[in-house]
């Protein structure tokens, strides 16, 4: 069962980064440290998806003539994590401007004041 563990580490520390961000998301009313946990659970996703395309003793997936029977790493998981950092970082910089002008209006950026002040 152990061995079982060990092998499986990097499912284990995605596993633990994703409820971390899903706990900073939830349980936390400050909306920059909603957004740190946001950063934190797309992290979990991109390791995750990495460790699926990755092959046990796989190479680069480019032909090399003359060699047969060559096992290959799976590169579409590589693309979309690529395209996964872009949206994540966009993302990641709009809502940072929001809580930017979210301080400007409101003073603050605890989620329960701005509520409070809303009202």
């Amino acid at each position: 069962m152990i061995d079982l563990i060990l092998a499986k580490y990097n499912y284990w520390i995605y596993v633990v980064l994703m409820m971390i961000g899903f706990y900073a998301v939830m349980d936390r009313s400050n909306l920059l440290k909603k957004v740190m946990g946001l950063n934190i659970f797309s992290t979990a996703i991109f390791l995750f998806y990495i460790s699926i395309g990755d092959v046990a003793g796989g190479t680069e997936p480019v032909y090399l003539h003359g060699v047969e029977n060559v096992l290959y790493v799976n590169p579409i998981p590589h693309v979309l994590i690529l395209t996964g950092i872009v949206v994540s970082v966009t993302t990641t910089a709009v809502a940072l401007g929001l809580i930017v002008r979210i301080h400007e209006e409101f003073g603050t950026i605890e989620e329960d004041k701005i509520l409070e002040l809303q009202s």
